[in-house]
């Protein structure tokens, strides 16, 4: 009797970890679920006018004065005030809108309504300019299992991949940014790969030249790099890892 009564309350036992987990199965589908249909909306409103038409992008060699941005900054500042721009690759599901804080932890698990979400966000490195106007623009977004955020950027590592999505464009309110990648390699975490100041030109080039040192499928500009941009999501190569996608502003006439 004795044997009995244990072998079932070792079943019951059973039976609560098996609720558990699934529940927190569930939990975690819904959260990724609402995460991705919450940037889809967003990026249906942003490219929304006030009349339902969409808005479309104009020639990068306009001025500056004469771009109207194919995003709606505006009802993005109404939701969240630290949107500073928005990105989007080409043949990818990036399209989402890029925030700042005053560090790097807020968007790790807050999303761009700023409710607690695994999803986070895809922010601008506090250290960065928040105009896209510093010498290294670095750009945060997590590793999502569900194909979402910065997953994408995992796929550079494919040398395919690579050759068939160079487009990458980064909106602002004044303009528009037309990327080209670099190259893209997997490495740790340390805060050299992080450095936004450079006290002269060849600081800075010989840095572009050592970030980009032994990576994927090089893919070095003719001309000098004026702005080193980087794309960084989690990697799983080795405990701690990420992957860093390199990349530089095309120049007029290259594109």
């Amino acid at each position: 009797m004795k044997s009995k009564k244990m072998a079932s309350g070792v079943l019951i036992i059973a039976f609560i970890f098996l609720a558990v987990g699934i529940g927190k199965l569930y939990s975690d589908f819904k959260t990724r679920d609402h995460a991705e249909k919450q940037y889809e909306s967003l990026a249906e409103l942003a490219r929304e006018t006030t009349d339902g038409e969409t808005k479309t992008s104009i020639p990068e060699a306009e001025t500056s004065a004469a771009y109207v941005s194919p995003i709606d900054f505006e009802k993005l500042r109404n939701i969240n005030p630290d949107i500073v721009g928005w990105i989007r690759i080409e043949g990818t599901v990036i399209d989402y809108p890029i925030v700042q804080a005053d560090n790097n932890e807020t968007y790790l698990d807050t999303d761009f309504e700023g409710k607690k979400s695994v999803a986070g966000a895809i922010y601008l490195d506090y250290e960065s300019e928040p105009d896209f106007s510093g010498r290294h623009n670095i750009i945060y977004g997590h590793h999502m299992k569900n194909g979402t955020m910065f997953k994408d950027i995992i796929k550079y590592k494919d040398e395919a991949f690579f050759k068939e999505h160079q487009d990458i464009f980064i909106y602002t309110p004044v303009r528009e940014y037309h990327l080209r990648p670099i190259t893209a390699l997997y490495t740790d975490a340390s805060s050299i790969r992080r450095k936004t100041v450079f006290e002269t030109e060849e600081s800075f080039q010989a840095y572009v030249e050592e970030m980009t040192k032994g990576g994927l499928f090089l893919q070095k500009p003719e001309e000098p790099v004026r702005q080193l941009w980087s794309f960084v999501t989690c990697s799983y190569e080795f405990n701690d890892a990420r992957t860093i996608l390199y990349a530089c502003e095309v120049l007029k006439g290259e594109d």
